[in-house]
Order: structure tokens, then C-alpha cells, then sequence
């Protein structure tokens, strides 16, 4: 393909995405860092984008940078997932003008469902999640504008923005900005309620500052969560900060700080064990800990820690099948970097698209893992057979 072309068809691609997820010029060339008459120019196909530029676009657009350069566009979904994600939309346009829209229903009924839809997303029951999410966030809004129970119902709502809602769209695959409204929501409900509890479970959704760079601002979210009492039902809460607070200093190159907070997390990680977030609590324990070193090791390429931190885990023990799928991803992007070892990489992403195939097919870095993959297995062996069948079920063949 000729420049000139090439140039062409990645701005169409650009142009597509931000279409279908209803970004502006300006919003996505901020996020970009590229001005809006920049990104007007890369759309028309009258300038062509520098990998650096077309990493920081799919990274604006919340796909993977080969969805750009190589490969049809949008990521593959289904239109239930996608209705959805308007439908979720929707309803928080409805929540922040006043008029949720839902029914009003008794405390406990409400509870149960929230505890209903958590249970779902525990063994990846997708679309079923997706079918009860717009509802539950009209329903618990519109009981909590009703006046009574109100700080029940403001820790249950932080509870089903930061738990539920913002990671079905993570998985989901959903807008950024979109995940962005539901944090919000759910720090402002938090200081509005003033509760301990609320508070730190808001702060658990600090991905979103650490997306911006904004990592002091981060910190502070985290350091502002009043002191807890470690015991059984505050014990998950306390390691899941100190898990975030680890990346934050990651992110901003304070490394001795991200050992002590992964170390402080190991440590009670193994006091509790694996918790289920059984009765609206967090899952947490030693799985948790070892995926987020494997996180960080992929981060500096240091693909060796990453296979021998998975090698000490046992990822069956985590009651989500989500993280469980997240760890033979993480597996398997590090065994394809390290490159030697593709029946080792394939059968690890096949095991993890089996465990949550919607999450894997969406999930942008998976979707680059595959295409880095595939030129390092024979087509005509089992290994290469199967990596293009996954290919094929994720659309990128």
C-alpha cells in the first residue's frame, strides 16, 4: 500500500472509532496529545501519524494500536454489549439531570440485586450483567433521591459504580470518557455520604488519574481515605488500596514506595487469604498481589519476572474467573515478548479467552499479543492452527 494510502486509511479508522464512541476532535487530540488541527489533518489522511502518535490516538480511543495500522476497526463486540454501553450511558445522563427514572424499592431488595449482578460478573456472566446494569443504577438512584436511607444507599451506589459498573466497561471495552463519568459519580456520592467506607471504596477508582499522568492527585485520593481497622471485612478494602497505591507510585517513578505498598498488600494478603466478596465486600488475597506484580513487571519489560511471578501463583484459587482470565493473559503477553516459547504463549491466551472470551477479544493489548504472535508459529501446526482460530474469533483474521 502506497503512503498516500496507507495514510488515507488509517484516518478513516481514527475517524471511525471516535464516531462510534462519540468523541470530539478536541477531546481525542487532547487525550492524544495532538492539537484538533492536527488530528482534523491525520482524519482526512492529509498528514500521516508517527507510530509514537498512532500509539497515543489508540490509547485516546481505547483500542489497540494495530486496529489502526493493520486491521478492521471497531474491536469486536456483540449488540448487546454495545446497546448496553448506551443504555449505561444513558442512564447516567438521566442520574445527573435529576430524573433517574427507575423505581423506588426497599433497601434490602436492592441490596440483593446489586449483590445478584456482582455475582454474575464473578464467573463472567456477561451478557446477563449487561441485561441488569442500566436498570439496577435507575432503580438504586431513583430509591436514593426518594430521601430515606440515604447513607445506605450512597455506600451501595459507590459500591455498584466502583465494583460493577466501571469494570463491566472496562471489560466492555467502553469509552473512556464514559468510565471517567462513573468515577466521578461515584467520589462525589462518597463525599457527599462521609463515610470511611465509601470513601475508600471510591478511591479504589483512581485507574482513570493515573490514565491523565495525574499521579500526586492520585496519591492524595488515596491518602485521604481515613485510617481503617484491619479485621475480616475491612481487611480487602485496605490491601485493594494498597495495591493501587502501589501503582501510583510505579507510575511516578517512586519504586521503593511501590515495593513497601506490595509488600504491605503480600502481608495481608497472606494473614486473610482469597476473599470472594461474598456480602458486598472486595475481592482480595494473594492472586490480586501477584497479578499486580506481574502488571508492573510487563509495564518494564521485565518479561522474565513476570513468567516466574506466575509460576508462583495459583491463579484457580481467585473466586473472579475475570481476574483468573487476566492472569493467563498477562502470561501470555509475556511469553510472546520473550518469543522462544509460542505453544507455551498460545495455549495461555487460549485458556485465558476461554475463562471470559468477551473481556479477551475486547481487551486492545490481547488483541496486539495475538497479531505479535502469529508470525511466531507455523500455520501448519497445532499451535499455529489454534492462534488463528483465536484470531479468527477475535476478528483479526
Amino acid at each position: 500500500m502506497a503512503d498516500d494510502e496507507a495514510a488515507r486509511a488509517i484516518g478513516m479508522r481514527i475517524w471511525r472509532v471516535r464516531d462510534k464512541r462519540r468523541m470530539s476532535l478536541r477531546a481525542v487530540g487532547e487525550l492524544a496529545g495532538l492539537s484538533k488541527d492536527v488530528l482534523n489533518r491525520i482524519e482526512r489522511g492529509e498528514r500521516s501519524p508517527t507510530f509514537a502518535e498512532i500509539r497515543a490516538l489508540a490509547d485516546a480511543l481505547q483500542i489497540s494500536a494495530s486496529e489502526l495500522t493493520r486491521l478492521p476497526v471497531p474491536a469486536p463486540a456483540n449488540g448487546h454489549t454495545d446497546s448496553t454501553i448506551e443504555a449505561v450511558r444513558k442512564s447516567l445522563t438521566a442520574v445527573d439531570y435529576g430524573r433517574p427514572g427507575g423505581q423506588v424499592l426497599p433497601l434490602d431488595l436492592l441490596r440483593s440485586k446489586v449483590a445478584e449482578i456482582q455475582a454474575l460478573r464473578k464467573v463472567c456472566k456477561f451478557a446477563e450483567v449487561a441485561t441488569l446494569l442500566p436498570g439496577l443504577i435507575r432503580d438504586l438512584h431513583t430509591t436514593l433521591a426518594n430521601g430515606k436511607n440515604v447513607s445506605e444507599l450512597m455506600q451501595l451506589a459507590v459500591y455498584l459504580h466502583v465494583q460493577v459498573t466501571s469494570m463491566w466497561l472496562l471489560d466492555a471495552g467502553a469509552p473512556l470518557d464514559l468510565r471517567r463519568e462513573v468515577t466521578t459519580l461515584a467520589r462525589r456520592i462518597a463525599r457527599e455520604c462521609g463515610e470511611g467506607f465509601a470513601v475508600g471504596t471510591a478511591a479504589l477508582a483512581v485507574g482513570d488519574l493515573i490514565f491523565q499522568g495525574q499521579y500526586e492527585l492520585a496519591r492524595s485520593e488515596i491518602d485521604a481515605v481515613p485510617p481503617l481497622v484491619i479485621a475480616p471485612g475491612t481487611a480487602s478494602l485496605a490491601g485493594g488500596l494498597l495495591l493501587r497505591n502501589a501503582i501510583v507510585a510505579v507510575a511516578d517513578s517512586r519504586l521503593a514506595d511501590s515495593e513497601a505498598a506490595l509488600d504491605a498488600a503480600a502481608d495481608l494478603a497472606n494473614r486473610f487469604g482469597e476473599t470472594g466478596e461474598e456480602d458486598l465486600g472486595f475481592a482480595f488475597g494473594p492472586t490480586d498481589v501477584g497479578l499486580y506484580r506481574m502488571k508492573m513487571a510487563l509495564e518494564a519489560e521485565d518479561l522474565d519476572n513476570v513468567v516466574a511471578t506466575a509460576q508462583r501463583m495459583q491463579p484457580e484459587r481467585h473466586p473472579f474467573l475475570t481476574r483468573q482470565a487476566t492472569y493467563w493473559r498477562y502470561k501470555g503477553r509475556a511469553l510472546t515478548r520473550l518469543q522462544g516459547h509460542p505453544n507455551d504463549a498460545v495455549a495461555a491466551l487460549l485458556r485465558a479467552e476461554t475463562l471470559f472470551p468477551t473481556g479477551f477479544h475486547r481487551d486492545r493489548v490481547t488483541r496486539d499479543t495475538i497479531v505479535e504472535l502469529l508470525p511466531q508459529t507455523r500455520v501448519d501446526s497445532p499451535a499455529g492452527q489454534e492462534l488463528r482460530q483465536i484470531a479468527k474469533r477475535a476478528y483479526l483474521l
